[in-house]
């Protein structure tokens, strides 16, 4: 990979930083791309990443990824596509109010999840299980690597050659250890800075989306109930102000309407609490909000501590339910078994993922890496397919 080259700023890029805030990111203050492009003739640089994100061939394989449901289990249920637009549409709305730059958080949301495995957490608890020796494996870390590496579409260079700043803000949590590897993008997990805005936005955004759908999504799956969730304070005073309103309503539209109630509830206290921490902070430019070691995108107390309530709510009661850990049990199997297969038999393996590992060098910490690479790669109904091939009678082929 070359040095960053300099900022690719556009006409419209500078037509577009007249209307941002003082501390939002613009393509003249960007940090550049690794490779060296001409600037895009209608396009701003954010746009361009976010339309080589949406063309990516791991965006449309997030269409059957999980969220919290294997993808087979229904129709009706997010997935991380689904999951990935939701953020981004609650991204631009919080970023717009705020001044931020609305390009760049919409393609941080969406490439955010672009590095997870088949079935959602559980596929990443057991890839990084089997690369236990071999440096774990990270979602996030992941996600970059697809961008910067996996994705093959472009003659110049591996990888989409996203902009810095898209890359800052897919790196949402990473390791000490694999920050010393990462260069300028590692340097906030070591020193205690903090992202753009956008990034953080981004960031909140994406914990409002699937706090809030979980919710809905274990409803549908009988899960959950209304009885259950009031157990927690802020569904429950959602619930009651949206009945006391409309006191008709029951079943779907009840709960849709007091999801709506929630995501709007939170957006709005993220935005106004943000207002008043930068306001307070007169950051003079994203540089500044780098060189802070707390970040200013923030809930309130009260409603971080209700946010924090429903997510203890729904981890005792979904995420840990019997029947999403059964699921979640074979699941993981699956992904360790298909692990184990490729990495102790690499001619199992189709033929350009064997030419992958003989260009690294052929070695183990390579291989499993690659193998790594290919089974995070897969959907959910790749990895039961691949399974099913391998390890059963009935398909042989």
């Amino acid at each position: 990979m070359t040095a960053p080259t300099p900022h690719e700023t556009t006409a419209r890029g500078l037509a577009h930083a007249a209307t941002l805030a003082p501390y939002a990111v613009t393509e003249a203050a960007s940090r550049g791309r690794a490779y060296d492009e001409a600037a895009p003739a209608y396009r701003g640089a954010f746009q361009r990443d976010r339309d080589r994100i949406i063309h990516s061939a791991a965006f449309r394989r997030l269409e059957y990824k999980t969220q919290v449901f294997v993808n087979h289990e229904g129709d009706m249920f997010r997935t991380r596509l689904t999951h990935s637009i939701e953020v981004a549409q609650i991204s631009r709305t919080i970023a717009r109010a705020l001044g931020l730059n609305e390009d760049l958080v919409e393609a941080i949301a969406l490439a955010h999840d672009l590095g997870h495995t088949p079935f959602g957490h559980a596929g990443q608890d057991a890839l990084n299980a089997c690369l236990r020796d071999h440096g774990g494996f990270e979602h996030n870390l992941q996600s970059l690597r697809v961008v910067e590496v996996l994705e093959e579409r472009y003659a110049d260079f591996p990888g989409l050659n996203l902009t810095y700043e898209t890359r800052e803000g897919i790196l949402k949590h990473c390791s000490r250890a694999n920050a010393r590897r990462l260069g300028p993008l590692g340097e906030r997990f070591l020193d205690g800075g903090q992202p753009s805005l956008e990034a953080q936005v981004a960031n909140l955004a994406d914990e409002i989306a699937y706090n809030n759908h979980d919710v809905d999504d274990g409803l549908r799956a009988g899960l959950l109930d209304v009885e259950t969730l009031s157990a927690a304070a802020f569904f429950r005073e959602q619930h009651e102000v949206v009945l006391a309103r409309r006191p008709d309503l029951s079943g779907r539209k009840a709960v849709h309407e007091t999801i709506r109630a929630m995501i709007n509830r939170q957006a709005t206290d993220l935005l106004e609490t943000s207002r008043a921490a930068i306001e307070a902070a007169r950051p003079g430019s994203a540089d500044d909000v780098r060189g802070r070691h707390e970040p200013l995108i923030r809930f309130s107390a009260s409603m971080f501590e209700q946010h924090r309530e429903l997510k203890r709510l729904l981890r005792r009661r979904l995420y840990h339910h019997y029947r999403v850990h059964r699921m979640s049990m074979k699941t993981q199997r699956i992904v360790k078994a298909l692990f184990e297969v490729f990495f102790d038999d690499s001619r199992s393996l189709p033929h350009d993922v064997q030419r992958r590992i003989e260009e690294r060098g052929g070695g183990e910490p390579e291989r499993a890496r690659v193998v790594a690479d290919y089974v995070a790669g897969m959907t959910d109904r790749f990895a039961i397919a691949e399974y099913r091939r391998l390890f059963t009678v009935d398909a042989l082929t």
